[in-house]
Order: C-alpha cells, then structure tokens, then sequence
C-alpha cells in the first residue's frame, strides 16, 4: 500500500500534465501535493506536525526558485527595454546568419558555461529568450535549452553536485575523481547523440544532417576539455569546458565551417508566446562599443556568477557566513534567523527538527540578475516609467509560476520525508529488487526520478547518493560506476524537471505548455539512459 501511495501522485501529476486537455502546472501541481499530503496522513500515517512542517518548509523553500526565475524574467525585460536583445541579435547575424550556428552558440556551447557558474536552472532562463528573439519557436526552443542543459549538469556551480552532492558519503579523493571522470565521460558519450535530438525539435532532420560536420565539432570542443578537466579536478569541467567551447563555436561559426549553403528548414510553431519576437537586422548597426554596453546584462550575469561561485576569489564564503545579526522568536512557527550575509533562517518549525535556509545574496535573484539589471538600466539612462512597467510585466508573468513552484515543493518535501521510509527511497528500493545485478543499467534513471522531484541535480545525489552506494555494495558493484551513474542520472532529469520546465516556459510567457513540453523532454531523457547505460557496462 505504501509503495502504490509513493507512485500514484507521481503517476497522477504526470497524468494531469500530459492528458488531451492538460491542466496548467499552477493547478496540477498544487493538487498532486495535497493528495501526498493525505497520503503522508493516511497511508504512511507521518506525525501531523512534522507533516504541518514540511508543507511550511515546503512554502518557504519555494521562494528560492521564485525568486530566481523572477530576476531572469526581469533581467530580459531589462536587456529588451534598454534596446540590448535587438543589438546582440544583429551581432549574431554578423557572427553567423545561419541558424544551426545560432542554436549551437546559444542553445549549446552558452548554456554550457553558465551551467558551470551557476547551476540553478539558470541556462536555460537565459539562453531561450535570446532564441526566440532570433526567431525560433518558442515552446521548441524550451524543449531544446532543456535538453541541451543535461550534459554539463554534473558539474554544475563549480562542481556542486559531485563534490557536495556527494560529501555524506566516506570517499577518498581518488574515489572522488573516479567519479568525476566518470561521469563526464559517460555525459560525452551521450553528448554525441543527445544535442541532436534537441536540434530535431527545432530544425527539419535534413537541415540537421547537412550540417553534421559543424555540429560534431562544436560537440567535440566542448566535451574534450570538459572530460581532461574532470581527470583532475571535479569543480571546473563544465566551466572550462563551456568557455573553450563557446569561443570555438563562435570561431568556426564565422569561418563556416560545416555550415550547409543550403536553406535550413524549421519545425512548424505549435504555440505562441507572451514574449516580444522582433524583426532580425540583417546589418550590423552598432560598433563595438555599442555591443558591449548591449550585451553587459549578459558579461556583467556571468561576470558576477563566476565572481561569486569559485571559491578560491574569496567571495562565496562572504555571501555564505553564518554569523548571526538578528535573532527572532516567533513562537510555535519557529525561530527566525538572519546572518551578516543576509542569509535568512526559520529553525524548528513547529517545534520539529525541521529548518528552512535562503541565501539572499548567494541565491541569483538579486545578485546577479537584479543588480545586473538595475547597473544596464544606469547605463542606458533608462527613465523611471520604463524601468516600473518592467516591474510591472514581470510581476504579471510570475502569477501562475508562483502557483505551481509552491505547489511543487510542498510535493517534494512531503516525498522526501521519512528517512529510509520517505515515497522516493521506497521507489527507489523497487527498482533495485526489479532489476538485481542488471542495476548498472538503470542506476541513472533514480538519480533522474531525485532531480525531477527536487529540481536539483545536487538534491538528487544528496538523496539518492548512499542508497546508491548501498546497492552497489548489496550487489557487489564498484560504486565509483554506480556513484557516476547517479550523477549522470542526476544531470539527465534536469531536462524533465518540473521547476526547470516552469522557469523556462515562465521566462518565455508560454501558457499552460508545461505538459506539452514534458512529454518530449522525458523521451530524451530516457534515450540518455539507454546510452549511459550500455556504455557503463562496456567501458566500467
């Protein structure tokens, strides 16, 4: 009974999403939580006060990636009332008309760096509204950032999800770096395959095979640093990575390398978009200083991210300290906190053991995304009345995403409660019985079911990582392998993630499209099982 109570919400808010008449994520969401919260009452019979916790916990938690998606919507309403997307479209006209270049710049090689910054499901924010600028598509274009940002995924925040991710288990070093090299090898692999079906749901197959011979290149510039760098170090493979690649993408991209002379054809739209598509110029109209002052939203975002997430500049631990500067009783609610950082706390909630934490100036809402926005909008001399209707259109479009975040990490508390008893490690033990010694195979598709509940790569392995290491020592696996596997299966579910579909589909102004887009996203993701999988088992 319980196992069929842990699978059901799931089954149902998939069901809910993905039906004829999809209900939109603002609803489905919502009532998927509610029917774990009587579950969690009923069936699994949780203590109502820890349950009255988590769902507070759940509320608060919510707010991270609220936050973070606002400042993304506000940072491009910024870049397109300050004239700065029309700009940058006419430089990557100059760079390169055509349009495969233009999605592997932005859709690929870009994400790819911020990924290694950031993390944080910020890729995609950024990358897809530049797309749908040029022209394309817009709910195509979020099914391709999507899928685009599963390789670098694994390294993600300057390493995060390996290094942190895993940190509650007892690795050494080397056992650490196995991992690392691992699973950056196993992302590549799939890397070969994986950009291709994301292309195939924007470009024709015929436009995609008469540009092969750009595409593997721009692939192969960016996996080869990615997967040297992870033999020696887990925190920087998708930085130097993505960087590398990005720049030889743009340089071949001006050469026209690979690049087909003949006409590439798109996939037909299959929606439409509250999101501003302008005319493309054809000439460049701006000198080089123009293009910096247009493009500062975006070197001046990652600028800051990089800034602020390598550890070794200093900064980070200043945004992280925990020293405290106020403390606050609120009665049963809890006990408020706030740090000289800024970073806020609410501590035994109801009285539990249960403890809510937000980094206000670590987390990218305000840093970069607003006070990038706020130095573009000095910059261009921007009048107050433009700068509050930006506000304004930002805060119309972050209704319905607040609905279903809220609703969706109440949904990911109430199933991760419960220790070895919590809903996903009682799934993640059936698959384990189902599969035996073939678990190899599948290992990555449970670190995918971790990042589709929580949103987080880094979640996943934290949840997901000991059960993994149990089972490979259960079945007498090596558990570098299988620990590789849950971190590629941890950058894979990126693409089916329902905070990051939200984000992207928020950022875009698609309506009601969530369902739309996680039914092609999660073939993907199972077609990037499928090859982790085959090559685990052949090369480990």
């Amino acid at each position: 009974m319980e196992v069929f109570a842990a699978v059901f919400p799931i089954v149902l808010l998939i069901f809910l999403m993905t039906k004829r008449n999809p209900l939109p994520s603002s609803r489905a969401l919502p009532l998927s939580a509610f029917v774990v919260y009587v579950s969690m009452l009923l069936v699994f019979q949780r203590n109502p006060t820890l349950v009255h916790a988590e769902v507070l916990n759940g509320l608060l938690v919510a707010w991270t990636p609220i936050t973070i998606i606002a400042g993304a919507i506000f940072l491009f309403k910024t870049m397109d009332a300050t004239g700065g997307l029309a700009v940058i479209r006419t430089w990557l006209n100059t760079v390169s008309q055509h349009q495969v270049a233009q999605l592997m710049i932005v859709g690929w090689a870009f994400p790819f760096l911020i990924e290694g910054a950031s993390g944080f499901g910020t890729p995609a924010a950024l990358a897809a509204p530049i797309l749908v600028g040029l022209g394309f598509p817009p709910a195509r274009v979020a099914i391709l950032c999507l899928i685009m940002n599963s390789v670098p995924v694994s390294f993600g925040a300057v390493g995060t999800p390996t290094w942190f991710g895993f940190s509650a288990i007892d690795l050494t070093q080397e056992e650490l770096l196995s991992i690392g090299f691992k699973s950056a090898l196993l992302n590549s692999v799939a890397a070969f395959a994986i950009p291709a079906f994301a292309l195939m749901f924007v470009l024709k197959p015929r436009t995609i095979f008469e540009n092969t011979f750009f595409i593997l290149p721009s692939i192969l510039v960016t996996v080869i640093p990615y997967t040297l760098i992870a033999a020696m170090n887990v925190e920087f493979p998708s930085l130097i990575g993505g960087t590398i690649g990005l720049v030889g993408t743009v340089f071949m991209a001006k050469k026209g390398w690979g690049l087909s002379k003949r006409p590439t054809h798109l996939q037909e739209s299959v929606t439409t978009s509250t999101l501003p598509v302008k005319e493309v110029e054809t000439t460049p109209s701006e000198n080089e200083m123009g293009l910096l002052k247009a493009s500062f939203p975006l070197w001046g975002t990652i600028l800051l991210l990089v800034i602020t997430r390598i550890p070794q500049l200093g900064v980070k631990p200043l945004l992280l300290a925990q020293e405290p500067a106020l403390s606050l009783g609120l009665g049963f609610l809890g006990e408020f906190k706030m740090s000289v950082a800024g970073v806020l706390g609410l501590s035994s909630i109801l009285g539990t053991e249960v403890n809510f934490q937000h980094a206000l100036l670590y987390v990218p809402s305000l840093i970069p995304f607003g006070l990038v926005s706020l130095l573009a909008f000095a910059w261009c001399g921007t009048e107050r009345t433009v700068m509050q209707g930006v506000w304004q259109r930002t805060v119309r479009q972050m209704r319905a995403p607040v609905c279903a975040l809220l609703g969706a990490l109440v949904f990911v508390r109430l199933m991760m409660m419960g220790g070895d008893r919590s809903a996903v490690t009682l799934i993640g033990n059936q698959l384990a019985d189902l599969t035996g010694d073939s678990w190899t195979f599948f290992a990555s598709y449970l670190g995918a079911l971790g990042s589709f509940f929580s949103g987080s790569a880094t979640i996943s392995n934290l949840t997901f990582g000991s059960i993994q290491n149990e089972l490979a020592l259960k079945l007498n696996l090596d558990r570098t392998t299988i620990l590789a596997m849950q971190s590629v299966g941890g950058a894979m579910g990126n693409m089916v993630c329902v905070n990051n579909i939200v984000a992207v589909a928020s950022v875009l102004g698609l309506q009601n499209q969530e369902g739309f887009i996680l039914k092609r996203t999660v073939w993907s993701m199972m077609v990037y099982g499928v090859l982790v999988g085959v090559v685990a088992i052949l090369l480990f």
